[in-house]
């Protein structure tokens, strides 16, 4: 018998919104039902702790810096649903969702609504499953039942295995430089959302919790008998208010995610070419002479790169870091170090910190106005460790804060010649939790909102930046963050240790990252602390790295050195053929970059969330998908030169893009890996775009096109549409961008393509190329025409 100690009564619908309140005190239960597959709820105690939202900005570009009302569900579609209300519960349908309120407690069952069935994906355990009139102490909680048959992705940046099924994280941002990518946790992110998918039913939903404190997520690490199998949430502070996004494929999850917490930003086509960067050049007491020889060095070992990341000891006075200082002994002309970089089609992106140490010039200034995050009990400082000195962290919740950052982005950068902005060491380590910040007026705990820091730090960063040139699209990057900042910056994995496990983990890392919403993202290739990586352990890493949207080369060695192209002779033929190969595939990358923005799709993808039907894409493995057509199975182990490779189930087939042998899906095969090239598998039917250009390093800005086409083996059809616009400035969002159509389709005697453009923006190219495969010997018309047979295989058109 189970006692009715907290029962709750229905007390109105109105807009969406059903409202419950418990017959014994002033706890509130609001029910949002905002789209056909999102259902909220929302418990408040007295009052809402944080009236506003930050993370919740459906299919926004960006949302004002003081949040939006945490209540507003304008944006929503709100559609039509029906209810009913009983003694017992409260039962709530949309034509994709039933929930079922039992009004004792509140706990709710949850059903798919599929093929004219009902189908249970998700039950709140039926003791205790919330902090209901603090019953289990301080915080909130969530309970739910846990099926012995689920399994749990996403959390964000998580060590360890894709699926987090038995393990308990800590979600709270923290500094681990050189962290273990197997076990460390926690990390730099804070995303409390994962999806869960019952492996009999094969249905997946999310779950969200819009809260910023620091929290538990125990996914079946712990074990009550008086509970039975269970996993929780925990938040230390704040509301408990979370979202149900009903799948039922984690396709839908995943992007409803994306689109629910905003749009990822469309960066400029330079931001996915190969990045420069390493502690050491501004370590050293000639920093602007080791930069120029950085780029005298791609020249002569002729690397293609697009940018470099100035790492902050471009700021230091002695042997700390200034942040918006400029030290003129290692850099005594950065607007001329700027020019040098721009003449050669590189583009700088200068590292910055949100704190500022005691002794800094300018502490004085943010002291006397409360700029910084303010003590407990008095308008002072709170003072925090920041890397070797204590410091005080900006408060970008003060506006006057905000706008002076802006300005220092602004007149110390920008104006320098500068062209993006690196946030980084953004973790706010505060560990007063009644430290206190200005929250726009409306003053507030630290503790509520770490992770809304950052997020505000690469806002003010991102408007700098955008009010600087209008035209010109920002890049940004980030350490930091939370749900949202995708909106703003492209992000990485941090400061990883050099080991040959950080290649295998970070790869599962990413996983977890895409799965919640964060496309833009990549790893520091080489590893950044520790030793430096071993000539293979390097190409390896390189032969990883190339097939993730941000593609940098960064190190923080022990032994002093820096993770170059260069750097081991004996490799630098290898680590030169790959990073041409990253320049050829830019336009299929890119083209996966607009998508993430148009349409909320991930660039990076686990092999399951293609082929969800196949269940052995479901064991663990070091294999990735970038996009839907390239299979990526990197090597992480010495000394091995095979790669044993599962092929998901497919009609299509694959092909070995590096050998053009085409393989059955369904199966495991292995195949060579050699240090010359990635193992690569293509998808059966696909068409890759990419720059058919003779690529140098003086050359790399030269764009031609071609399409790289693997037909199916039987009959088939493909349709790909190549998104083309200048790669740099705003003209985009005014209409001028063209797009290719391209169709496919083949049978056993013939491949017939037809290819299409229309837009308003001039493509650089008027002639383009196909490629197929060796041994390809069926008729091939294009527009109509037929083409003959050569010994390249070789065709090309006008558009």
């Amino acid at each position: 018998m189970i006692l009715k100690e907290y029962s709750f009564s229905f007390i109105k619908e109105e807009n969406n919104v059903l409202d419950f309140k418990l017959d014994t005190d002033n706890t509130m239960v609001k029910v949002f039902v905002l789209e056909e597959d999102i259902i909220r709820v929302l418990f408040i105690e007295n009052e809402l702790k944080l009236d506003r939202t930050w993370l919740i900005a459906p299919g926004m570009d960006d949302i004002e810096k003081e949040g939006r009302d945490r209540l507003d569900i304008s944006p929503f579609s709100l559609p039509k649903f029906e209810y009913c209300i009983t003694d017992e519960a409260c039962i709530v349908e949309t034509s994709k969702i039933k929930v079922v309120f039992d009004l004792n407690g509140m706990k709710a069952s949850w059903y798919a609504k599929l093929d004219n069935s009902e189908i249970l994906f998700a039950k709140d355990r039926k003791t205790q499953a919330y902090n209901i009139s603090n019953s289990l102490g301080d915080g909130v909680y969530h309970y739910l039942e846990r099926n012995l048959d689920e399994e749990y992705f996403g959390l964000g940046e998580k060590s360890g295995e894709t699926n987090r099924y038995g393990k308990r994280y800590r979600m709270m941002s923290v500094d681990p430089m050189g962290y273990d990518a197997q076990f460390t946790d926690p990390l730099y992110k804070h995303i409390p959302f994962y999806i869960t998918r019952n492996k009999n039913t094969n249905v997946f939903f999310g779950l969200f919790y819009d809260n910023l404190s620091t929290s538990i997520f125990d996914m079946g690490n712990e074990l009550d008998n008086y509970h039975g199998y269970y996993r929780y949430y925990n938040g230390e502070e704040g509301d408990l208010d979370y979202y149900i996004i009903l799948g039922p494929n984690i396709k839908n999850v995943t992007e409803k995610f994306s689109w629910l917490t905003g749009k990822t930003m469309f960066m400029p086509k330079w931001s996915i070419g190969y990045s420069g960067s390493t502690m050491s050049y501004t370590d050293a007491p000639d920093a602007q002479n080791q930069l120029q020889k950085f780029i005298k060095d791609c020249k002569e070992h002729d690397i293609p790169c697009d940018s470099f990341q100035l790492s902050s000891g471009y700021t230091s006075i002695e042997d700390k870091r200034y942040v918006f200082n400029w030290n003129y002994d290692k850099v005594p002309t950065p607007k001329e170090l700027s020019k040098k970089f721009h003449d050669n089609g590189l583009k700088i992106c200068a590292n910055i910190k949100p704190a500022l140490l005691v002794d800094h010039p300018m502490f004085d200034e943010l002291e006397r106005e409360n700029m910084f995050v303010l003590k407990k009990d008095e308008d002072k400082p709170e003072i925090a460790q920041f890397w070797d000195e204590l410091g005080s962290y900006v408060d970008f919740t003060n506006p006057k804060a905000y706008d002076w950052w802006k300005k220092q982005v602004t007149e110390k950068l920008l104006k320098y010649g500068i062209d993006s902005t690196w946030n980084d060491n953004n973790e706010y380590e505060i560990w007063d939790k009644k430290a206190r910040a200005n929250g726009f007026g409306k003053e507030i705990n630290i503790s509520q909102i770490r992770p809304l820091q950052p997020l505000l730090m690469m806002k003010a960063s991102y408007e700098a930046q955008s009010e600087y040139a209008p035209n010109i699209r920002p890049y940004l990057i980030s350490r930091s963050g939370c749900p949202g900042m995708q909106r703003y910056v492209q992000t990485w994995s941090g400061d990883n240790r050099t080991s040959w496990k950080s290649i295998k983990y970070n790869i599962k890392m990413g996983i977890g990252l895409s799965l919640s919403g964060v496309y833009n993202i990549g790893h520091d290739v080489g590893g950044f602390a520790g030793p430096a990586p071993e000539p293979e352990m390097f190409v390896r890493w390189v032969q990883n790295g190339i097939f993730h949207p941000r593609f940098t080369i960064h190190s923080w060695n022990d032994d002093g050195t820096a993770n170059e192209p260069w750097m081991y002779p004996e490799v630098t033929k290898y680590i030169r053929k790959l990073i041409k190969f990253r320049t050829k595939i830019t336009p299929y990358i890119y083209n996966l970059l607009y998508r993430a923005n148009k349409h909320y799709e991930p660039i990076i993808r686990p092999t399951f969330y293609e082929f969800e039907e196949d269940n052995n894409t479901f064991e663990e493995n070091d294999d990735f998908m970038l996009g839907d057509s390239m299979l990526i199975a990197s090597v992480t182990q010495k000394e091995k030169y095979e790669r044993e490779v599962y092929l998901p189930k497919t009609d299509e087939g694959w092909y070995d893009f590096n050998t053009e042998k085409w393989y059955e899906g369904g199966q495991r095969i292995t195949i060579p890996s050699p240090l010359d090239y990635t193992p690569l598998l293509i998808k059966g039917g696909s068409i890759i775009a990419i720059n058919d250009a003779d690529i140098t390093f003086e050359t790399k800005d030269k764009d031609e096109r071609g399409f790289i086409l693997f037909p199916h083996k039987g009959q088939g059809e493909k349709t790909y549409t190549l998104y083309e616009d200048d790669g740099i400035t705003m003209d985009y969002k005014k209409g001028i961008y063209t797009n290719i159509h391209i169709n496919m389709k083949s049978n056993k005697e013939s491949i017939d393509m037809t290819i299409s453009k229309d837009g308003k923006y001039k493509l650089p190219y008027n002639e383009v190329r196909f490629y197929l495969p060796n041994g390809e010997n069926r008729r091939l018309t294009i527009n109509g025409e037929i083409f003959k047979k050569n010994k390249d295989n070789i065709h090309s058109i006008n558009i």
